[in-house]
């Protein structure tokens, strides 16, 4: 199950990249940073949790456990390469990546890491009541 997680989760950074291609492509110049970034979070937490629909069943979580196994997991992950990659492969300030997660400036990005917590418990959860 965990190497099934860890290719689920290589497949939503892929989707990742891609979002922040499209922020920084068109979203931000054509809306403005804060909006940019703002439709940017939703649209990514709508990807986690579309991509969760059709790859939890393919990752086999045995129990809601396993479930949250997987969100840590996956959250683990998105941290660990938003800090490292993001600061030693792209080389951005530490203070610029902490900066997304500035509430108060309108910076919403912690809604990608709730999402991504709980999106494999609730996607078992529903799955699991239809089947």
């Amino acid at each position: 199950m965990t190497v099934r997680a860890l290719l689920a989760w290589l497949l939503i950074l892929v989707l990742a990249i891609l979002n922040g291609a499209f922020r920084q492509g068109l979203l931000i110049p054509r809306l403005g940073e804060r909006a940019g970034h703002i439709i940017s979070t939703l649209l990514l937490s709508l990807l986690v949790l579309v991509a969760s629909w059709f790859l939890i069943p393919w990752v086999r979580p045995a129990s809601t456990r396993d479930a949250w196994f997987i969100g840590v997991f996956w959250v683990g992950l998105t941290l660990g390469f938003e800090f490292l990659a993001g600061h030693y492969l792209f080389g951005n300030a530490w203070e610029k990546l902490f900066a997304d997660y500035n509430l108060a400036a309108g910076r919403i990005w912690v809604l990608v890491l709730i999402t991504t917590f709980i999106a494999p418990v609730v996607v078992l959860g529903i799955q699991s009541r239809t089947r």
